[in-house]
């Protein structure tokens, strides 16, 4: 596994990931009309311009495996931490760990006193 910096070429990929992790993990934890109001499905191609815009002000990292990205989490510079996903067939392997030791990194490096999120049913035991 690699983990780097966001390209703007990965949006599409990326906004495909959340999609499908939202429909398939995190699924368990919610109804299916609110996985639907999170990530509607017809509204899935519309969001790749808004997140290119989005990923790209903040800091934003990939996780790749084989060239496929299988993860990534995006940091803003006051300090939340926006996004943090990880494909279903790469869960509970050290990725969402990994790249979210690059993002406190940077928080560090920008002097900032503390990262917050606020996370998913379904994320709340990672943190």
């Amino acid at each position: 596994m690699k983990i780097i910096r966001y390209k703007e070429n990965d949006a599409k990929e990326i906004v495909s990931l959340f999609y499908d992790t939202i429909h398939s993990v995190n699924s368990r934890d919610y109804s299916q009309r609110a996985v639907d109001a999170w990530a509607p499905k017809d509204e899935k191609e519309s969001k790749v311009k808004t997140w290119k815009e989005s990923l790209n002000q903040n800091i934003t990292y990939v996780a790749k495996i084989d060239e496929r990205i299988v993860g990534f989490g995006d940091l803003t510079y006051s300090g939340y931490l926006d996004r943090l996903f990880v494909h279903k067939n790469y869960q509970r392997q050290g990725i969402a760990t990994a790249i979210v030791e690059l993002l406190e990194s940077e928080a560090m490096r920008l002097n900032l006193v503390a990262v917050h999120t606020e996370a998913s049913i379904t994320a709340k035991p990672f943190f």
